[in-house]
């Protein structure tokens, strides 16, 4: 089941802990406690009104509300929980009793873990890191972690005299407690640094916080924020960042909570990072589980980078504000993943990924009079605009107001960039942030200027100054020299890294070989992918285009080299589309002997490449295709589906979009219920390599055509003898609703549609009229297949290719099959042509590993099937019958049982995805929960099962034991309606199964399952074609035809 998590904080940090857990496809909905105008409905996330103060009130909501998982943002509800006037005055006993003693009051996230909701962040005396700059600097010195020199005063003329008479500049005066990140002065002087002591204890500049101050010694160098998650025992550090505290350009203007960050800094090198993490996160870490207080959350070291090496200046124990706003951009890993590791000590083992080589800056736009007072309700206009920039905004001090955004704090907006240098991603910042409609914002415009000036110090040029990235491209090989020697098959071994491939085509077994290349690309298709942000099926379409290309001279496609291109390489792209090529190589049958990465600085766009691909085939003289002599007039033409528009005429069809005005992530107007526009197009081209090639070799087949670039008009006649002529009659095959709709919404011609699109079918193949009925049938097999047509005589100026009923069947794109069309057993197709039939949609309900629900996806495979399986749903994750379906291309979906807290919420949360995919007939295969009354009634007549006997014998589970014991000599299986009493609905079919007496339960039970994987399917197809119904007395009713 798809969790529920909350977030506690309504700032900037917040809204990205929103943005980045809402991504996780594990997460239903995100809520915000108390949130912020742009955590207020958008999409998973929407803001929450409980309140976060009192911990009791807060797991009662999270249980009500079964919510998973609590992440704390803010530092202030880590420290300490609520206080009762008992549990004060307990305290008091205590500190008189005993006025060394250490009192530590629960923070959330112990009062939450100790009422059964858990929560990510440290413990209260965990917390005390942040929360008391004194514990913390004693920390340090105890576990010799290296920090500036200090003293630490409950007296201001004593911290006065400290600061004048240490050896060393003691110019840096803290608060002890918490100040919401804005408690610690640099003094220029030591009469300032007086000055500030006086502000903070007699003032009370910083209220509470300042009882105890701290006096450091002013450090000189760069300081960096090194945080890392620690689940006690663990830490695995996140990239270096660089907070902005002062206001003003230059770090000139007042101390404030942070006006902008940037990640990675270049100032870290890998070394040094590594240094930190064992001088000071591990020994952190380390230090607290020896004290008794393990730390388990997300740990900042704000640390001085001085000549003496990294010194740590304070201890933050949550991500910071505005640091998380660069840092969750840059992280790879499901967010909701690395804290359940985090939480359960799998952290070692689980490494959370980042982003290489990219840069985040984030630029706080803040009120006018910041950080002292300032207006409120300001409105904020021009946000969607920014965003569709590419520019991520996260919200903080604002508010909803009349349908409006208005600021209601002091730092109201962060405007976040990533892109491929810290230079460009400042760039890109500052301009999102010139385009919103803000009043009197301050901000800096010079965000990771010490970067800038680190990386511009004179330096030789290197090949990566010019673009290239060497070491990218070597990791790139690296990461695909698995999959590429995954295709190594007889011939060849598949090893990547030499100067050229090899082939040896006597070991494939090849004895007078004819090779045969070929080479396509994917054409626009690629800008389809880029803009969505989905690369792993171009790997399908290059491989596709090319093997399917050789397959028209009967070849078989032997070995596959690709070509990528770029401006500038993005490893995790590029390995996403070679892993796919690498996949697809797989399937066509063909080793991915080699190919070139080409890193062209200049030459492409940021985020584009190019493909190109090259196929290697070969085929025995004597099978070599098309065999001209052998084709004839009257042979039958039979079509092979394509999936849809496969990778041609993607120029058009992006022209029509723009047209019909829908983006890539708007809801298809055709396609599967649920599927966005660029989901449906770049769903990938067939191979037909291991499909076709028994065919092509039994001799039967007398030429193939790959219906590519040219539609139907122009590539079934690269086969033919110029003197014969297509005739194809479009009705005889299924339309993909998505030509229709182009041809609809594009106004596009019968002509533009044959000559530019496959229009449903992705081969053509030609068989004498003979063998048409044998063809046909080895297809079906495997594939829908028809037969469309014929060949004829050619008169003088007449077209090669006639299309019959395309706009007809464009007008009513639907399913079609032979059975329907009146396919005659002769091989003939002139019998009346009928209406598309309406397939069931349908719904498995599956627990293991579906070896039932894959003979129910076998038969609705069938073009004469009235069954399509839409969705299947488990109760249980990562089971096998999960990976059957998606092999099959159909959606899935997990419930899983033990996140619910009763049958009825489970078997609801199962009825609404049953809802949203507009399911008509469920079928239980294997399905091990009971279901409800209540559900059970609402799909009375829809709702299927089976049973490994005979029932109404042997009812319940273990009915083969059962049968065994009773001696019964036949068993079997039944397909039923499901009723309210467990195995006792109308049945529906029986198989019989005989029972021998060597028997044994496991071997019965192999014979029962093969009957159940006859039974199920012949039963799905009973009622879902409406020949079977349950009448409302809960009895069949047989709907007879006049020929019955």
């Amino acid at each position: 089941m798809a969790e529920r998590v909350l977030v506690v904080g309504s700032g900037g940090r917040e809204h990205a802990l929103a943005w980045k857990l809402a991504q996780s496809p594990q997460i239903q909905q995100v809520l915000v406690a108390p949130g912020n105008a742009g955590t207020a409905d958008c999409g998973k996330i929407s803001n929450s009104e409980v309140s976060v103060s009192n911990h009791t009130i807060l797991a009662q909501f999270c249980k009500d509300h079964h919510v998973g998982l609590v992440v704390v943002g803010p530092e202030v509800p880590l420290a300490a929980g609520e206080r009762t006037s008992g549990l004060f005055l307990w305290i008091i006993f205590c500190f008189f009793s005993s006025p060394s003693t250490v009192i530590f009051l629960p923070g959330i996230v112990d009062d939450l873990t100790a009422a059964g909701v858990p929560c990510f962040g440290p413990s209260a005396k965990a917390a005390q890191l942040e929360a008391s700059k004194s514990f913390s600097k004693a920390f340090m010195e105890r576990h010799s972690i290296p920090t500036a020199r200090y003293g630490s005063f409950t007296d201001p003329q004593e911290a006065c005299n400290y600061i004048r008479t240490a050896e060393f500049p003691a110019l840096v005066v803290k608060a002890s407690g918490l100040a919401a990140g804005k408690g610690v002065i640099v003094a220029r002087d030591q009469d300032e640094a007086c000055q500030a002591v006086m502000d903070i204890m007699k003032d009370r500049a910083f209220g509470a916080a300042g009882k105890t101050v701290v006096v450091e010694e002013l450090l000189e160098g760069e300081e960096v924020s090194c945080l890392c998650f620690s689940d006690g025992s663990s830490v695995s550090p996140m990239p270096p960042a660089q907070d902005h505290k002062r206001l003003q350009d230059g770090d000139m203007g007042p101390n404030t909570g942070g006006m902008g960050a940037y990640c990675p800094t270049p100032q870290v090198s890998q070394e040094l990072l590594q240094q930190i993490r064992e001088s000071v996160l591990q020994k952190t870490v380390d230090g607290m589980k020896e004290e008794g207080a393990a730390y388990v959350g997300v740990l900042y070291a704000g640390l001085m980078l001085t000549k003496q090496g990294p010194k740590v200046l304070e201890f933050n124990c949550r991500f910071g504000d505005p640091e998380c706003q660069v840092l969750l951009p840059l992280l790879k890993s499901d967010l909701y993943e690395v804290i359940l590791n985090t939480i359960n000590s799998k952290l070692a083992s689980n490494a959370p990924v980042w982003h290489q080589d990219s840069s985040a800056v984030t630029v706080v736009m803040a009120s006018a009079g910041y950080p002292g007072s300032y207006k409120k309700g300001v409105q904020i206009t021009g946000l969607s605009q920014v965003e569709d920039t590419g520019v991520q905004v996260f919200h903080a001090g604002t508010a909803l107001k009349d349908g409006g955004v208005v600021s209601s704090g002091g730092r109201v907006l962060t405007v976040t960039a990533v892109r491929s240098s810290l230079e460009t991603a400042l760039q890109a910042a500052n301009q999102g942030v010139a385009a919103v409609g803000f009043p009197g914002a301050v901000y800096r415009h010079d965000i990771g200027h010490r970067a800038i000036a680190h990386l511009n110090q004179h330096r030789g040029l290197t090949y990566r100054d010019s673009g290239v990235d060497i070491a990218a491209g070597n990791r790139l090989v690296d990461m695909i020299k698995p999959l590429a020697k995954a295709t190594s098959r007889a011939g060849c071994n598949a090893e990547l890294g030499g100067f050229a491939g090899l082939f040896d085509l006597k070991a494939a077994g090849f004895v007078d070989p004819i090779l045969v290349s070929g080479t396509d690309g994917v054409g626009t298709k690629l800008k389809i992918a880029q803009a969505c942000g989905q690369h792993g099926g171009l790997g399908q379409d290059l491989v596709a285009m090319c093997v399917n290309d050789v397959l028209a001279q009967g070849a078989e496609p032997l070995f596959f080299l690709d070509y990528f291109s770029c401006g500038s390489l993005d490893v995790d792209v590029a390995a996403s589309v070679v892993g796919g090529i690498a996949k697809a190589c797989e399937m066509a049958g063909c080793a991915l002997l080699g190919g070139e990465t080409a890193e062209m600085p200049g030459v492409y766009a940021p985020g584009e490449y190019d493909l190109a691909g090259f196929s290697v085939g070969a085929v025995e003289r004597g099978a070599l295709l098309p065999r001209l002599g052998d084709i004839a007039e009257g042979d039958m033409l039979i079509g092979v589906a394509s999936s849809g528009v496969h990778s041609n005429g993607f120029s058009l069809v992006r022209k029509v979009l723009e047209r019909a005005d829908l983006s890539y992530s708007s809801p298809a107007p055709f396609g599967k219920l649920g599927q966005t526009v660029g989901e449906v197009l770049l769903t990938p081209t067939k191979i037909y390599s291991r499909l076709l090639l028994p065919i092509l070799r039994s001799g039967a087949v007398k030429a193939y055509a790959h219906i590519t670039g040219g539609g139907l008009l122009e590539n079934i006649p690269r086969v033919l003898p110029q003197e014969l002529a297509v005739d194809l009659d479009a009705s005889r095959w299924s339309v993909p609703a998505v030509f229709s709709w182009l041809h609809k919404e594009g106004g596009l011609s019968e002509e533009e549609m044959a000559r530019t699109f496959n229009c449903g079918l992705g081969a053509v193949l030609v068989v004498a009229p003979v063998d048409a009925q044998r063809v046909l049938r080895q297809l079906q097999a495997h594939e829908e297949a028809w037969i469309v047509g014929s060949l004829s005589h050619k008169q003088p100026g007449a077209e090669p290719v006639v299309v019959r009923n395309l706009k007809h069947s464009l007008l009513n794109a639907g399913p079609a099959s032979s059975e329907e069309l009146g396919v005659k057993q002769n091989g003939g197709c002139h019998g009346e042509s009928s209406t598309p039939h309406k397939r069931t949609r349908v719904a498995v309900l599956i627990s293991g590993t579906g070896t039932n629900l894959q003979a129910l996806i076998e038969q609705a495979k069938r073009p004469s099937s009235s069954a399509e399986i839409v969705v299947v749903i488990s109760n249980r994750p990562g089971v096998q019958g999960l990976k059957r379906a998606s092999l099959a291309g159909i959606q899935t979906r997990v419930v899983d049982h033990k996140l619910y807290g009763s049958r009825a919420e489970f078997d609801g949360t199962i009825d609404r995805v049953l809802e949203e995919f507009g399911v008509e007939l469920v079928c239980l295969a294997g399905f091990m929960r009971i279901l409800t009354g209540t559900f059970v009634k609402k799909w009375n007549g829809k709702l299927l099962n089976i049973h490994p006997s005979l029932l109404p014998s042997f009812k319940g589970v273990n009915a083969q034991k059962q049968a065994l014991q009773a001696g019964v000599r036949v068993s079997g299986c039944t397909v039923h309606f499901v009723a309210e009493e467990v195995d006792a609905g109308a049945i529906i079919v029986q198989e019989a199964v005989p029972v021998l007496s060597s028997d044994t339960e496991e071997s019965v039970c192999d014979r029962i399952r093969e009957a159940e994987h006859r039974a199920f399917p012949a039963a799905l197809e009973l009622v879902a074609s409406g020949v079977v119904r349950l009448s409302e007395d809960g009895h069949i009713v047989w709907k007879l035809n006049s020929q019955s």
